[in-house]
């Protein structure tokens, strides 16, 4: 999947994957409203509305982008419907040659992160038969049980030709609490992020693709120079780059992301573009919950743009 998600990131020239992240006051009133009335005050409701809100989005957006990046987070706290939704949406999503990102965030001990990686990545063998549980292509993992908990998901990766993103350092603002500490290495002092991107590196190099390997890193927008180092660390890696808009990342930031060819990054943003139209700048064009989906389109536009120049 990993060359697939390069190829289409030139085809597009828009190394862009949207988050769909449906918080509850992201949802317009009026998907609300038809799913409440259709199924009274539940959570099946909420799902309803949640998934008509992503296949709006996605309609409008799908021949812009190359990929999606669902939060599981946002589903899990609808409860099973929510989940019903979060698969209903990775299945659409595919449906529209959109390539999706787990937002999953997963890691623990062998066992259970084998667990993980066939639900998200894999198969689940049920007698006979074989059944993929949730099907993401891409799937984000926390490195920090240490390489147990990452081996079974890059032997699912080996196995469908699928991918993960490993966080080595994350746009939000307390993440150098624990990932900016200094750690001796080899009797040289480095903050734990660069260690963790070592080993996205060492892990990445049995399972390369045509130019990158299955095993990319997370790495925030906020915090441009941490990505350049980690950019020289991590030559194969692909990078999947949060914290763009909402969180202040802007496209010159995301210039040491990237490769000199302008490869070897895709840049996220979630309610920048999916509650774009509850932003000024955007009501004052016209936009309202009722075209919600043609704000979410215009934010892409606006945001491939900003990167082009920037990459320029």
């Amino acid at each position: 999947m990993i060359d697939k998600l390069t190829e289409k990131i030139k085809k597009t020239g828009a190394p862009i994957v949207v988050g769909l992240d449906p918080m509850p006051d992201y949802l317009p009133p009026h998907l609300l409203e038809a799913a409440v009335s259709a199924r009274g005050e539940s959570l099946e409701a909420a799902a309803d509305a949640v998934f008509a809100y992503n296949r709006g989005i996605v309609d409008a957006v799908c021949d812009l982008i190359p990929a999606v990046k669902p939060q599981i987070a946002m589903y899990e706290q609808f409860g099973l419907p929510g989940l019903e939704a979060f698969k209903k949406t990775v299945d659409y999503c595919h449906e529209k040659d959109l390539l999706v990102i787990g937002d999953v965030k997963r890691g623990d001990i062998g066992s259970t992160s084998a667990a993980y990686a066939a639900a998200h990545l894999g198969t689940i063998a049920v007698g006979g038969r074989k059944f993929t549980p949730f099907g993401e292509d891409f799937a984000t993992v926390n490195p920090y049980l240490g390489s147990d908990g990452i081996q079974p998901f890059i032997d699912v990766c080996k196995e469908e030709k699928k991918g993960i993103f490993v966080l080595v350092k994350t746009s939000n603002p307390s993440s150098g609490e624990f990932q900016d500490r200094m750690i001796t290495e080899d009797g040289r002092s480095c903050p734990l992020y660069e260690y963790v991107g070592r080993m996205v590196e060492q892990w990445g190099s049995s399972c390369m693709g045509k130019t990158f390997s299955y095993v990319g890193a997370v790495v925030g927008a906020t915090y441009p120079e941490m990505g350049r180092i980690l950019r020289e660390l991590m030559p194969n890696a692909c990078i999947l780059v949060p914290g763009y808009g909402a969180q202040g990342g802007k496209g010159a930031d995301l210039v040491p992301f990237f490769r000199r060819d302008g490869l070897g990054a895709i840049v996220n943003s979630s309610r920048g573009i999916i509650a774009a139209y509850r932003q000024e700048r955007y009501k004052e064009m016209g936009m309202t919950d009722q075209n919600y989906a043609d704000a979410a389109r215009m934010a892409v536009l606006e945001m491939k743009e900003d990167i082009a120049q920037a990459l320029a």
